[in-house]
C-alpha cells in the first residue's frame, strides 16, 4: 500500500500560494499542488478560471452561514469530496455537465445513505476486513 503514495509524484504535495481578491479584499491562498490541480479541473468543468471558482465558493458559504475560518481547509475538503463522487460512480470526469447543474440534493442523499451504510459495517462486531 505504502508505495503507491511513497513513489507517488512529490510535486504533489509541495505547496503554492496563490494571491486573489476576494470580494475586493486581496487573500492568499496556500495548497498542495494536488488540490490546485483538483481545483483547476473543478474550475475548467464549470467554465470558470480558479479564482473565480475560489470566489463564488467563498461568496456561497457566507451566504450559508458557514464558519469559514479556515477557508483553506474547506477547499481541500471540496477537492476530496468531488473525488470521492468520482469514486462513487456519482460523478464522472468526462461529464461536461457544469456542477452547477448536477442533482445536488439527490446526490447528498445518496451520499448520506453510503456514509450510514459504511459505518455501520466498519462498526459491525461481525466485519473482519481482509489482510493482504
Amino acid at each position: 500500500m505504502c508505495q503507491l503514495f511513497i513513489n507517488a509524484d512529490s510535486k504533489l504535495w509541495s505547496y503554492r500560494t496563490k494571491s486573489l481578491r476576494i470580494d475586493g479584499v486581496v487573500t492568499s491562498i496556500r495548497l498542495e499542488e494536488f488540490f490546485w490541480d483538483t481545483l483547476e479541473e473543478i474550475s475548467f468543468r464549470d467554465q470558470m478560471t480558479v479564482n473565480q471558482m475560489i470566489t463564488k465558493l467563498y461568496l456561497e458559504s457566507l451566504d450559508a452561514d458557514h464558519d469559514i475560518s479556515n477557508f483553506t481547509s474547506f477547499l481541500r475538503v471540496c477537492c476530496s469530496r468531488y473525488l470521492s463522487l468520482i469514486a462513487d460512480g456519482k460523478l464522472t470526469r468526462e461529464d461536461e455537465l457544469p456542477l452547477g447543474e448536477v442533482n445536488a440534493k439527490n446526490i447528498l442523499e445518496q451520499e448520506q445513505l453510503r456514509s450510514r451504510q459504511r459505518k455501520a459495517l466498519f462498526s459491525s462486531p461481525n466485519y473482519k476486513p481482509s489482510i493482504n
